[in-house]
């Protein structure tokens, strides 16, 4: 028995060593300006609420060693006391401080996020619309159209406009920043930026039907030139998207990657109407139909 508690005790600070050895979570690899000034915000907290931690547990192990009980006070009883002003004012003043080390930079942090980081470059826009179970990316500017991917230049604030087809979901780059919400009907928006060019993924944060766990895209930065190349061999040799091919995406299932030198948005914005065809209803989602999405066109991966 003393055997194992020794190796126990020899081997822990070991499995801690080997814990710094695991690749960082995303959420605390920013790789932008959105991602980082989060970050900035989550390890404030963390650190404050480990300061608080570490007072109260040091004040706690004082009174329990000065004040405990011993034979020369054995029989001694506390006086009556009516009430202390000066610790009511300080035991309810410490929690308003507390609150508002936290609460202030959160609400300034909030309404910084909803600026792009910087106005010496002009952001780009891309409508994302969600559907089950799928992302589909929209480039009004640019006129093309991509599923479960998306590029975006690298140093250049993005703007995503974020609406859904049926459930609601989650729109969410770890790397990047934090999630926000695409309801059907409504359109949210969130800005994002790439500090360099690289792939990060993004995923659905936000339960949404049995193949939710699938619903992931990648997101490519790239420098000016490449997004531009990339944009101008889209319009060049993709083709065109039209509403029964996009009525077939929107069907329940899963899709690969697809690109289109068009968008839907020339004949439906679902961020402003609450119905489009009857094919938005609730299909039922079998086997035959997730196959044939499946295999659909790929292109430009």
């Amino acid at each position: 028995m003393k055997r194992a508690r020794w190796r126990a005790v020899l081997v822990l600070p070991f499995l801690f060593l080997l814990g710094g050895c695991v690749e960082r979570t995303a959420v605390l690899n920013p790789q932008g300006p959105v991602a980082r000034m989060q970050y900035d915000l989550i390890m404030w907290s963390v650190g404050f609420m480990l300061f608080i931690i570490v007072v109260v547990f040091t004040l706690f192990a004082v009174f329990l060693i000065r004040y405990r009980e011993k034979p020369e006070n054995a029989g001694y009883e506390p006086p009556d006391e009516e009430g202390n002003t000066l610790l009511e004012v300080v035991w309810t003043a410490i929690p308003i401080l507390i609150v508002a080390a936290l609460a202030v930079p959160t609400v300034k942090a909030t309404f910084a996020l909803e600026k792009p980081p910087t106005e010496k470059v002009k952001p780009i826009t891309i409508h994302v619309t969600a559907a089950n179970w799928k992302w589909i990316f929209s480039y009004p500017e640019e006129n093309i159209e991509t599923v479960n991917y998306v590029h975006i230049p690298a140093g250049v604030p993005v703007k995503f406009k974020l609406t859904s087809v049926g459930p609601m979901n989650s729109f969410w780059v770890p790397e990047l920043g934090g999630q926000k919400y695409a309801m059907d009907g409504m359109e949210t928006e969130l800005i994002l930026q790439a500090d360099k060019p690289g792939s990060y993924m993004g995923r659905s944060a936000n339960f949404s039907g049995e193949k939710f766990a699938h619903m992931e895209f990648e997101v490519v930065a790239q420098t000016g030139t490449d997004f531009r190349k990339w944009v101008n061999e889209v319009k060049q040799t993709a083709p065109k998207l039209d509403e029964k091919k996009y009525t077939q995406i929107l069907k329940p299932g899963l899709v690969g990657r697809m690109t289109f030198s068009n968008t839907h948005l020339q004949w439906i914005d679902h961020a402003k109407q609450n119905s489009h065809h009857a094919d938005r209803k609730p299909m039922r989602n079998d086997d035959q139909s997730d196959e044939a999405m499946t295999n659909s066109h790929h292109h430009g991966e």
